[in-house]
């Protein structure tokens, strides 16, 4: 490596796992590596608005911790390295918003528990990075911090709802960052940014002190730019934990050593029902071609999978979703949390509250939550919506009795422009068509790389059986290391725009 290749900015540019390398062999400090990354970032803020939140302070102050460490020989995999952090985790001490006026200036007082396993790790947090409020949205415009913009075309979204912690990966700000993926959260914004994205089997990894959307669908997950680093974040956070009872007691294997057994021999499905009618020919032709790759390298390609019940994922969803956040947010009544209005008596007050403190599409989800679980339509909608999800796990599994692997599009469209469907609701919800599926099943997913259309970055979705992140992992990284689409970079890479 060359001796320019080692200045702090430069390192910044490589990957995690490389990254690692040069801390631990001395070629770089973290905190000149952190301060490297505090100011990309802060150069970077004025054209993408990733970071609700940027921990200068903090940064610092853990950088020099982990120089500490690695001088005494004490790492792990991730000691030292910059990453950014959705503002939907609990941060001790720092401002957690979840981009919403309801939690404006809100200061835990504990870590979310992947947060808390990373601070252990020696992992540096340069920030909170934007989201769509209350992690509800498919663009990262509905903040009350302003839209996120995607680095490949600041006039495009970074999707949503983790668009923040994409964005500031896709544009070399960070190698990783934490995301949460509710219905597509992770793996929508990492096709429409060109990175790696992946979303853990429900109780992969823990979800307390996350602030709650969905309790029975969200997972915490990482973005990279290529699979071994998401390997290495996921293998940092994952595991069972006694806080949540929802986390399941399942042995984390060492995801990094079980990464290179290549495509040949795994069993490939490709549902048809996830080519859904309105797909940009791009996103399918690049979509295509990634799977031709998966079989000229030896893969075994069933393109004659058909999971019936998927088409009404995104009603199911729709039920389901706002129905569990019409009681996760009921707390934030200006009375016991969260933002508190002036008003004559506790009525008003509370009314007041949840008007002034919500944003728009938070309270459209509120009220169709509500309605959904109101006496005389929970029968008909949200007991339906659950038989249906019942459905949908049991023709997940069902597939892969045969399968190791499904390949799917990640989003049937490349990024949009910023403003073009935030005001239709119901085309923001059909970005998530090819995202929900997963999470009404519980089952892992990742979006990787595989193309380009219109000049605009393309994912391909790989499905897995329940805790088969393994094979995830396995196929992204045997993927990429063919194609190299993940080394493809936005001309804003490292904050300069062409």
């Amino acid at each position: 490596m060359t001796t320019e290749a080692l200045r702090p900015d430069a390192i910044l540019d490589l990957p995690a796992h490389e990254q690692a390398k040069q801390l631990r062999s001395s070629a770089v400090t973290s905190r000149a590596l952190t301060e490297a990354a505090l100011a990309r970032v802060r150069a970077q803020e004025t054209s993408l608005n990733a970071y609700i939140t940027i921990t200068d302070t903090e940064a610092l102050e853990q950088a020099d911790a982990a120089d500490a460490r690695l001088r005494s020989g004490n790492v792990a995999p991730l000691t030292g390295i910059p990453i950014g952090v959705k503002d939907l985790l609990s941060t001790k001490g720092v401002e957690t918003t979840a981009a919403s006026n309801m939690l404006r200036g809100f200061k835990p007082i504990i870590d979310c528990t992947v947060v808390a396993k990373l601070r252990e790790a020696g992992a540096v947090f340069v920030g909170k990075t934007n989201l769509d409020e209350f992690a509800m949205g498919s663009s990262t415009e509905h903040s009350a911090y302003g839209a996120t913009h995607n680095p490949w075309d600041l006039e495009r979204v970074p999707g949503g709802s983790s668009g923040g912690s994409a964005a500031t990966v896709a544009a070399g700000g960070v190698a990783l960052s934490l995301g949460t993926d509710t219905g597509g959260s992770i793996r929508q914004p990492a096709a429409l940014c060109g990175i790696v994205g992946l979303k853990p089997t429900y109780g992969r990894v823990s979800r307390f002190g996350v602030i709650a959307f969905a309790s029975s669908l969200e997972q915490v997950g990482p973005f990279a730019r290529d699979a071994e680093d998401a390997a290495l974040l996921l293998g940092a956070i994952a595991g069972v934990d006694p806080q949540d009872a929802t986390s399941a007691p399942v042995p984390v294997p060492d995801y990094t050593a079980l990464l290179f057994g290549g495509l040949a021999g795994l069993r490939v499905g490709v549902p048809r029902e996830f080519f859904v009618d309105g797909m940009e020919p791009g996103v399918r032709d690049a979509v295509e071609a990634a799977i031709k790759v998966f079989e000229d390298n030896g893969a075994i390609v069933d393109r004659d999978v058909t999971l019936p019940s998927v088409p009404a994922a995104l009603p199911v969803y729709y039920i389901i979703a706002p129905s569990e956040a019409s009681a996760n947010l009921a707390r934030y009544d200006g009375v016991k949390y969260g933002y508190r209005a002036e008003a004559e008596t506790m009525w008003d007050e509370m009314e007041q509250s949840r008007g002034r403190g919500f944003g728009a599409e938070v309270k459209r989800r509120i009220f169709l939550g509500t309605y959904a679980l109101s006496a005389g339509y929970y029968d008909a909608y949200y007991l339906k919506a659950q038989k249906v999800r019942t459905l949908i796990r049991r023709e997940f599994a069902a597939a892969f009795a045969s399968h190791d692997l499904l390949l799917t599009p990640c989003s049937p469209n490349v990024a949009f422009k910023l403003g073009e469907k935030v005001d239709d609701p119901l085309a923001m919800y059909l970005n998530d068509l090819c995202t929900i599926p997963v999470n009404i099943a519980g089952n892992p997913a990742m979006s990787i790389p595989c193309g380009f259309a219109e000049g605009l970055p393309v994912g391909l979705q790989l499905i897995g059986d329940m805790f088969s992140e393994p094979t995830l992992l396995r196929a992204a990284h045997a993927y990429g290391e063919i194609t190299k689409f993940q080394e493809r970079r936005p001309a804003f890479f490292g904050g300069h725009s062409s």
